[in-house]
């Protein structure tokens, strides 16, 4: 059993000071955003775009060990962020955030490295904060796109959270259960949806209070609006906008539960930054993002749903054993760099590892080692169970009725695979034998 529980809380959140809250801003905003109204609590029971790299005053610590493993891509703003965050995450239990948009009812294996930069603060002993954008996920984030979204209903946002909620759950599950040898030490974790600060307020009163604190030459300077105003069917004022409601967000979460720390995927650098923006300018306290690598294929090509090759980390989506598969095929030249970012392993470890592979090629050490870590963490223990005896069939060390399979989708035919008096011989190695018997024919 996992640690922690899930309390379930109504999502009311008092309004900040100078708020007022009337109407509801939900279906004029968010066209009447996704209706999941709780609040889900996880406890134990100028534009600069920088390369991120270590200063002298980070040379140890978290931040160090996130470089070395390359799961560090960008920082902002690059001065504070390399100069000062270093001794604030040192000095005291910090709290960092990430987003997540249910604009599909699974994660995929993009979205994994965000989670596992967040595992790894949460392991330093940082809270962390899981961010379901139900409300963002109505206007839809126009980031790493060549065109807009499709509207989504809000029973589909419902459902969508619904899957992503359990994504979330199961892999911090998994975390504390396999990775964690003292989940004492780990800080709380908490998961939001945005949609409960947004649901209740109107038009107006957003724009008035948070509208006023954005300009607009700094909004088209972003990266994402340019390269869509570049293109054939330009950038609609819904997405145009969705830059002012992430960047709310990490207000709300600074003024609600003191986070000072944005994580998010490269192509949200443009995001971050409105958010540091925002929070400096009305509060004037420095907050900081740090960006992790887009996940591509060995081609190069963004990996994902919109690229249409995503791995998805529900298993109704993509199987264990797909899954499973996905990290045992990849190129030889990617299996360090894998094992370093979607894995929890020391870097010494890594490096054992690499060498059994060099001294061994083809028992493919590292591959199944990446393979098995990243399976367990997603799917547990025993959907990497059930991965490792799919992958004894297709491996041939199958046989039914004394003949070889090597398809694990093997529909069984009768008379082939099960005989006339209803029996099949199962065969699983060189000596593991067994007899079925078929109730039903």
């Amino acid at each position: 059993m996992p640690f922690y529980s899930f309390l379930f809380l109504h999502s009311h959140i008092c309004p900040l000071a100078g708020e007022s809250v009337r109407s509801n801003m939900a279906a004029s905003i968010a066209r009447s955003c996704c209706r999941v109204h709780s609040r889900v609590i996880l406890r134990k029971t100028s534009y600069l775009k920088t390369s991120f790299h270590c200063s002298p005053s980070s040379r140890s610590g978290l931040l160090l060990s996130l470089h070395n493993r390359g799961l560090l891509k960008e920082s902002f703003p690059e001065h504070a962020a390399q100069a000062e965050l270093p001794d604030l995450l040192q000095s005291a239990p910090q709290t960092v955030y990430c987003g997540f948009d249910p604009t599909a009812d699974s994660l995929h294996a993009g979205n994994l490295l965000a989670i596992i930069g967040l595992l790894h603060f949460r392991a330093a002993g940082h809270d962390i904060i899981a961010l379901l954008g139900g409300a963002t996920a109505q206007i839809g984030d126009p980031s790493g796109r060549s065109a807009e979204r499709e509207r989504l209903s809000p029973a589909a946002v419902e459902q969508n959270s619904r899957g992503i909620l359990e994504s979330l759950h199961r892999i911090f599950t998994h975390h504390e259960l396999y990775f964690c040898p003292d989940s004492s030490r780990l800080g709380r974790l908490t998961v939001l949806n945005n949609r409960s600060w947004y649901k209740d307020w109107s038009v107006l009163e957003f724009l008035s209070e948070v509208g006023r604190s954005f300009r607009m030459g700094t909004m088209l300077s972003r990266h994402s609006v340019q390269s869509r105003l570049k293109g054939a069917e330009g950038m609609s004022f819904t997405e145009f906008s969705y830059q002012i409601f992430q960047a709310f967000d990490f207000y709300r979460l600074h003024q609600l539960h003191g986070c000072r720390l944005q994580l998010g995927g490269a192509d949200q650098l443009g995001n971050i930054m409105s958010g540091h923006e925002l929070v400096h300018r009305k509060t004037g306290e420095e907050v900081y993002g740090l960006t992790v690598p887009l996940v591509t294929t060995s081609m190069g090509d963004k990996l994902g749903k919109t690229a249409g090759n995503a791995v998805w980390l529900n298993r109704d989506k993509t199987s264990p054993f797909d899954f499973y598969q996905y990290f045992l095929r990849l190129p030889d030249k990617s299996v360090e760099g894998y094992l370093k970012l979607f894995t929890f392993l020391s870097l010494a470890e890594v490096e054992k590892v690499m060498e059994q592979q060099k001294q061994d090629p083809g028992k493919r050490i590292a591959h199944k080692r990446l393979a098995a870590e990243v399976t367990k963490l997603v799917h547990g223990k025993e959907g990497f169970e059930s991965a490792k005896r799919y992958q004894m069939i297709k491996d041939g060390g199958v046989w039914i009725n004394h003949q070889r399979t090597a398809n694990p989708e093997q529909v069984l035919v009768l008379g082939q695979h099960v005989l006339s008096n209803g029996l099949s011989l199962i065969r699983v190695g060189k000596r593991n034998f067994y007899i079925l018997k078929w109730l039903s024919m």
